[in-house]
This record gives structure tokens, C-alpha cells and sequence, in this order.
């Protein structure tokens, strides 16, 4: 795991207030010195893991005129299927070797006028993918209420300072397929160099590696979550919201060995949104004289937009 820490998330669901206090001044630390940390004792079990590869797998191996079925037009990626070389990091006009779902969150019918985000796109040839994915959105939803909480509390805030704000935010979960590489890429990278747009992102084991983060100190460090272990960064929301305090951690999918351009990779993160109201000007709390405040006051919803632009997946209007 590199220098990446290890938390156990039981110390502050279930331990004592020692245990609780220690784990989110660890947290805190550790999002300040590299941005990533491992987390187990979570939501999301092997079983559910398991089979949501399994049937990733399959979805991707059908033919691409079938997954195009899925691609929808006009909903800048945020559902159903993007195929490759349409996203690209913002600082980049080279699209990444990669093709991708996305699952967003289930609004119960009288709340659909209030949280107008786009329907799920569900897959008829394997439907055991739509299922799966959505019991993992759930736990993951789960768990990153209480990585939230602990993090509210790093940040001297009331620890359900979020919970309103994700109970029916705009989050994601990502199948990516990095298929076999074929020649030599002249640019291209599984994933170029980025920070995520969110508040927290949560990743579960990906089946290969090659995710690397840039540390503090500019080196690139190899990380792989481990079987019972999701690997949690801090994102662009987060980091405008506490102007800095905590750093949205640059991070890249790198292509592998020769010998192993044959090998697919499939991974599945879950980047958490808040609902699209909630404002990220710099918490007061966070702006000193010595940390004067970085960044214009912006809603989430517009500051999503503006990333979907920078990223390839939402034409400028």
C-alpha cells in the first residue's frame, strides 16, 4: 500500500470515544499528508465486490453496438454508457484508453420533481449488473456517510454537518473497462493525471494495477486496495469547501508493462456528490491569515458543470 495508512472504521462507528477521536485525527492527517487512505469494517461486503466484477465483465463483453444501446445522448455521460477516448483529464485534450458506466442515485417517486437528475439507464442482457451495482451504491453511500462524519469533525463542524446534503446527492458509481492495449499508445493513458470533482471518492480493489497518487512530495505512488479494503481520496468539492485544508489529490491510471498490454483492468469507484444546492464557499473556519481564501464562492451544481466542460463530457453552451 505504499505510505498509505490503514483505518478501521469500527473505531468510530462502535469504539470509544478514544478510538473515535483517534481515528478521525488520523483521517485528517492522512488526507493532509497524501490525500488517499484504506478503509475496512465498511458497508460494502466481498460477496457484493465479487459479483459486481463478475457482471461487469459480462456487460463489457458484449459487442459495442449493443453497449451503444446505452449511450444517451444529451446526458453529458452522467448515466449509462461512454465509450472510449471521450473523457480526458482537464488539462488534456487526449482521450483515456477507457470506457465506462455510470449508475446515479434512486430518488423515491415524490421526491423526483425536488431532485431532478437523470433516470438510470438499466441493462437488459445483464440485468444481475443493474442490481449489483445499485446494492453497491448503497453500501458505499453508507460508508461514505461516516467518512463524512469523521471528517466533519476533523474540521471542528457538527458531525452530520453532511448528511442532509448526501442523503439524495448527486453521486456516482463507475464501472471503467481499460481494455487490452494493442500498439504502442503515442499519448494516451489508461487514465491522464487528475484530481476527482466530488467530495470524497471510495474504490474498491480494481483487478489489476496501475493506479498511482502524487504525494506531497512529488512522487508517484503505486496504490492497490486491497481485497477487504476501500481506498478513499479527497476531491475538488472537499477541497474548495475547506480552502485547501484538505487537498484534492492528483492521481493517474498508468498503462502497464508491455508484457501485460493484453491484460484488461476493470475498476469501480463511487465518487460522492453532494445534492446540487450545496454551496462550497470556503468554510470560515478555514480562511486565516495565513491561509487566505482560494477559490470563488460556487454552488455544486455549477461548479459541476463547469469540470463536465473541462473533461470532454458536456459541450460548452
Amino acid at each position: 500500500m505504499g505510505s498509505i495508512i490503514s483505518l478501521n472504521l469500527n473505531d468510530f462507528k462502535h469504539g470509544s470515544p478514544q478510538q473515535k477521536n483517534k481515528f478521525v485525527q488520523d483521517l485528517g492527517d492522512a488526507f493532509q499528508t497524501i490525500g488517499f487512505v484504506a478503509v475496512y469494517n465498511h458497508q460494502l461486503s466481498d460477496e457484493l465486490t465479487d459479483n459486481l466484477y463478475k457482471y461487469t465483465q459480462e456487460f463489457y463483453a458484449l459487442p459495442m453496438d449493443i453497449k451503444m444501446k446505452y449511450h444517451i445522448k444529451g446526458l453529458a455521460g452522467q448515466r449509462g454508457f461512454t465509450s472510449w477516448g471521450t473523457e480526458h483529464s482537464k488539462n488534456s485534450k487526449v482521450g483515456d484508453l477507457k470506457e465506462f458506466y455510470h449508475f446515479g442515485q434512486h430518488i423515491p417517486p415524490d421526491l423526483k420533481e425536488k431532485y431532478d437528475y437523470p433516470k438510470n439507464i438499466l441493462v437488459d442482457e445483464v440485468p444481475q449488473f443493474n442490481e449489483h451495482a445499485m446494492h453497491a451504491y448503497s453500501a458505499l453511500q453508507e460508508t461514505g456517510k461516516y467518512m463524512l462524519r469523521a471528517i466533519a469533525l476533523f474540521l471542528k463542524l457538527e458531525e452530520n454537518y453532511f448528511d442532509s446534503y448526501i442523503e439524495y446527492g448527486n453521486s456516482i458509481l463507475r464501472p471503467i473497462h481499460y481494455g487490452p492495449i494493442q500498439e504502442a499508445p503515442k499519448n494516451a493513458v489508461r487514465a491522464g493525471q487528475h484530481e476527482d470533482i466530488n467530495l470524497i471518492t471510495l474504490l474498491m480493489g480494481a483487478s489489476a494495477e496501475g493506479l498511482e497518487v502524487l504525494d506531497k512530495k512529488n512522487n508517484w505512488i503505486p496504490i492497490t486496495a486491497l481485497p477487504d479494503q476501500l481506498v478513499v481520496n479527497v476531491g475538488d468539492m472537499l477541497q474548495r469547501l475547506t480552502n485547501n485544508v484538505l487537498k484534492s489529490t492528483t492521481h493517474r491510471v498508468v498503462n502497464p508493462p508491455k508484457e501485460k498490454w493484453g491484460t484488461p483492468r476493470f475498476s469501480i469507484p463511487f465518487f460522492l456528490h453532494p445534492t446540487s444546492n450545496m454551496r462550497l464557499d470556503s468554510l470560515e473556519n478555514c480562511i486565516s491569515t495565513e491561509n487566505p481564501k482560494m477559490f470563488e464562492d460556487i454552488s455544486a451544481g455549477e461548479f459541476l458543470t463547469q469540470r463536465l466542460i473541462e473533461i470532454g463530457l458536456l459541450e460548452k453552451s
